[in-house]
């Protein structure tokens, strides 16, 4: 093993691979190692300069050291990498092999830190990284996964994106730091209680990040510092968004905006979804049910709402944009077979945001039949890319395998978007469905995907929401009443509903949507393309599931208004610190220890503990409220904290105790 010192920067040679770790801002390592004698140079997240920062390198011959601030790495003779917080040893790289193991393990498994195996043609490899455990660590964060766990010690997670999956791999630790592995090829973490892996299928480099802080605020704090914070969010979104599946004409938007100005809802924003276009990939109104865009957008400006229209990457054969994409290499290749990446309603490639022309291309379409009528945003939908097969291996974009690159897609995508309209100087605001690290500096309000309309999924969808706040995503929500409802009529799911919005209340976007059965609608034409030949569901509005239902969430949308002040503060963390708007329970009570085994409870800001209803006709619950005192919003009644309590919980209220 051979070190060099150079500034802020520790470098390791040993068997051809190549290891450097630098302070990378305030306690905070990067490490990056290759077997190619070089690094690609890639950021990747790490998209912030570190703050200035002074390391300490030490090295002895057989070891050396790297210390930032509260930070020490430790490498020995046979490059096992060691992490140390004021002293204490909190991560080590896992190694049984012959020399360099630091426990009394056993040695002559031939298990390595870092294992490198060469793909076969080309200069990639698959890598395989493996640390000791800790038993009694907790893990949290790495974005969303729809598999009921918030605790993800034990768990093996997929490093891939798909409907309702989002890799965000970023974690919280119990023991004070905060782990980001900066690659985004496709692969797997498991968080073994043997050891914990990470793995790569294909990759040029290994590249992670390390942090330490005293609290899970401040390892965020660190984090978003050095892959970037979410804008301020503009005040007139933080109110109703109305959407459903799906709006069909200009007149159906016009009338349900008309409608919400004579009940005297004011909706911030509405959301015109899929198949409101020609052809997938043309990227334009169907004039026959969107005649004259620009009247329709400007009457919703004058009531003071603003316009979000569903822009999908997929390009359709038929379309007027694929030939002339396809031609210039702006879409997704495949390595074998036919050429198609996605098959729903069309035989459809995907496009290319890794290509810059690609961007460039699909803005300037984009920005002729939308931006310029009015169109205030965009939703970014299937923007995994949600393909056809989920055959990583068989997809290529510009930028390399799909397999070396492939979690970044849903990022790219955003700067389709991003890129230009940040030039206006005006916050961007834009709905995705999937995210990737450091997604929330791109204006992406992130939702939780096409999840079933039950209260299985609903109880799943705050973990998700909880893990993605630690990730760093602050701007999250969810589809009130979730996604797949098969009737409106039925009052189970009228319940769940109205669950639902209480708890989206109180969350970073108040969004209804939801695909409503039954599809008893008719088509509105014999065409078997455009805007008019496929299903819509149910109608969506707050006044859409009877009277009583109407009145709860009217009660519930005026609490959200008068709450505009202290959700625009909540904002205003997440820009300046990167907190997020829901928070789990020991984001602001870290030194509780019951706080940490809490999952169906959580913070709204700093002020509001939050205790959502997850069954059906479940009519009250029990909250554990920490140290302090507390009043249940809905009576007045005063507690005292450091207990747990069962208060009741009508359909009408959802138990929310303010911090006193």
């Amino acid at each position: 093993m051979r070190f060099e010192c150079c500034e802020n920067a520790l470098v390791c040679y040993t068997g051809g691979e190549m290891l450097r770790i630098e302070a990378w801002g305030k306690d905070s390592l990067r490490v990056r190692s290759t077997m190619l004698g070089k690094f690609t140079g890639n950021c990747w997240a790490l998209t912030e300069k570190p703050a200035d920062c002074k390391a300490e390198v030490k090295t002895d011959g057989n070891s050396a050291s790297i210390t930032n601030g509260r930070i020490t790495a430790t490498v020995n003779f046979a490059g096992v990498v060691s992490f140390f917080k004021d002293g204490a040893l909190i991560l080590r790289e896992y190694f049984r092999s012959y020399g360099g193991t630091i426990s009394k393990k056993s040695r002559c498994l031939k298990i390595v830190n870092r294992e490198w195996k060469g793909i076969i043609g080309g200069t990639e490899f698959s890598l395989n990284v493996k640390f000791d455990p800790n038993p009694d660590e907790k893990i949290f964060g790495m974005g969303q996964y729809q598999d009921g766990c918030f605790n993800l010690k034990g768990c093996v997670l997929e490093l891939a994106q798909r409907n309702s999956q989002i890799s965000v791999p970023f974690a919280v630790s119990s023991l004070g730091y905060g782990f980001l592995w900066n690659n985004p090829a496709v692969g797997r973490v498991t968080f073994g209680n043997n050891y914990t892996e990470w793995v790569a299928r294909s990759t040029r480099e290994m590249d992670y990040y390390i942090t330490v802080a005293d609290t899970p605020k401040a390892i965020l704090e660190n984090y978003t510092s050095a892959t970037g914070r979410a804008d301020m969010f503009p005040e007139d979104l933080m109110g109703l968004w109305q959407c459903k599946l799906r709006y069909r004409t200009q007149d159906e938007v016009l009338t349900v905006a008309r409608q919400y100005k004579k009940e005297g809802i004011k909706i911030d924003q509405i959301v015109i979804d899929f198949f409101h276009w020609t052809v997938q990939g043309d990227w334009k109104f169907d004039k026959t049910y969107w005649p004259d865009p620009k009247a329709m957008v400007d009457e919703l400006h004058s009531m003071g709402i603003k316009v979000i229209v569903s822009v999908w990457p997929s390009v359709d054969r038929k379309s007027e944009n694929f030939y002339p994409m396809m031609e210039r290499g702006l879409l997704i290749k495949t390595e074998r077979g036919a050429a198609q990446t996605y098959d729903y309603q069309g035989d459809c490639v995907e496009i290319d945001p890794f290509n810059p022309e690609t961007r460039k291309y699909v803005w300037e379409v984009c920005k002729k039949n939308y931006y310029d009528f009015g169109i205030d945003a965009f939703w970014l939908d299937n923007s995994e890319p949600d393909y056809g097969v989920y055959d990583f291996e068989n997809y290529r974009y510009s930028a390399g395998p799909a397999l070396e690159v492939s979690n970044m897609y849903p990022q790219m995508y955003s700067r389709v978007f991003y890129d230009e309209m940040s030039k206006k100087g005006k916050p961007v605001v834009n709905l995705l469905r999937c995210a990737w690290a450091g997604s929330q500096k791109y204006g992406n309000v992130v939702w939780s995907g096409d999840v079933p309309s039950t209260f299985d999924a609903f109880r799943d969808q705050l973990k998700c929401g909880l893990n993605m706040g630690l990730a760093g995503i602050p701007w999250w929500t969810t589809d009130i009443g979730g996604f797949m409802t098969d009737d409106v009529n039925d009052p189970d799911f009228r319940q769940l509903l109205i669950r639902w919005y209480q708890f989206a209340v109180y969350s970073a976007v108040l969004r209804m949507h939801g695909d409503r059965g039954p599809y008893d609608i008719p088509p509105l034409d014999d065409r078997d393309w455009g805007g008019g030949y496929l299903h819509t569901g149910q109608p969506n509005e707050l006044w859409s599931y009877g009277e009583d239902n109407y009145k709860i969430m009217r009660h519930y949308y005026d609490i959200r208004i008068e709450m505009h002040d202290y959700i625009k503060k909540l904002y205003e963390q997440a820009h300046t610190d990167g907190s997020p708007l829901i928070r789990a329970m020991f984001y602001e009570f870290p030194n509780d220890k019951k706080c940490w085994e809490l999952s169906d409870q959580y913070m709204f800001g700093e002020k509001y503990l939050v205790a959502p209803i997850f069954e059906l006709n479940q009519f009250e619950r029990e909250v554990y409220l920490p140290e302090g005192s507390w009043t249940l919003t809905s009576t007045g009644e005063k507690f005292e904290g450091g207990r747990t309590v069962k208060v009741a919980a009508p359909i009408e209220y959802m138990p929310v105790f303010e911090r006193n």
